[in-house]
């Protein structure tokens, strides 16, 4: 064999047996970046409103407590930190627990009245009358059943967030496909079973949207509770530290305050949003096309 055809067949052998580069995940990359591309919007408009806040404050001599640049308010978060902590965990709680109370009992009904359309007739117009009133119209004969204080707090915040959990689940329940339906009846599924293996699954992304309004909800039920039937003190929410910060002029403080109820509700409704995602992603249209983006 001549030395050529020797050369070749060496080269040939070494390109088969050499081991090839590592695939970069191209799909990986491009998910970042489209991601990275979605937020930088959003990201510079907000480091513009913050520095144009700060810029105009400073050009115009704004007295702190009239209007107090961003560097005031995240000072004023800084040196009451503690206090501030306190009053966001105080919230926190009465949020969640008025939050899961919501979702029991919303829920619940909801399957009470989808079982009979007697009850639902009956039943369904004065949950809608309820809701009408205001809460802080509600709230002080609540203030007088249940006293000031955690309870009464937790039943505000339950209140508010009760109304879109019933009206999105009965929603839901009563919107489940009639063929469907009808194959459960012609293999003699008890009202039972048809409830719990057909209309509460198809129901969930009907669950899911209550959830994220009365997840948001529930943080401002908590503090207009506090508004009125909080306690002061070192266990005070964050309505109760509004009240305080305003009384005083303390406006960054106040700000600072404001901040922290607002990205409580946002996590909150990013939460749930997670768990929407986890729930709905595998089978549902509704978050199938997200999860893939």
């Amino acid at each position: 064999m001549s030395e050529k055809a020797l050369t070749d067949l060496a080269a040939g052998h070494g390109a088969r047996t050499a081991p090839s580069a590592p695939a970069v995940p191209s799909r990986m990359l491009r998910k970042a970046g489209s991601q990275i591309r979605r937020a930088m919007p959003p990201v510079a408009a907000f480091i513009l409103f913050i520095g144009g806040w700060e810029l105009f404050c400073r050009l115009a001599d704004m007295k702190p407590y009239l209007l107090p640049k961003p560097s005031d308010i995240v000072r004023a978060a800084t040196e009451n930190a503690s206090n501030l902590w306190v009053s966001v965990y105080t919230t926190i709680s009465e949020a969640v627990v008025g939050f899961l109370l919501s979702i029991v009992l919303g829920v619940g009904l909801a399957i009470i009245l989808a079982s009979s359309k007697l009850m639902e007739r009956s039943i369904y117009p004065y949950a809608i009358i309820m809701q009408t009133i205001p809460i802080v119209a509600v709230a002080p004969i609540i203030v007088i059943w249940f006293g000031a204080g955690m309870n009464a707090i937790v039943i505000i915040a339950f209140l508010i967030g009760f109304f879109p959990m019933l009206s999105n689940t009965l929603i839901g329940l009563n919107s489940t496909d009639h063929n469907m339906k009808n194959l459960f009846y012609l293999y003699n599924a008890s009202p039972i079973q048809s409830m719990f293996r057909l209309r509460l699954p198809a129901a969930l992304p009907y669950i899911v949207a209550g959830l994220k309004i009365s997840c948001t909800l529930a943080v401002i039920g908590a503090i207009v509770g506090e508004y009125i039937a909080g306690i002061g003190g070192g266990k005070g929410g964050l309505g109760y530290a509004i009240t305080v910060a305003a009384s005083r002029l303390q406006t960054a403080y106040l700000f600072a305050c404001g901040l922290s109820a607002s990205l409580l509700g946002i996590g909150f409704f990013l939460l749930v949003n997670a768990f929407s995602k986890w729930m709905l992603s595998s089978w549902h249209e509704s978050e199938m096309g997200s999860s893939e983006g």
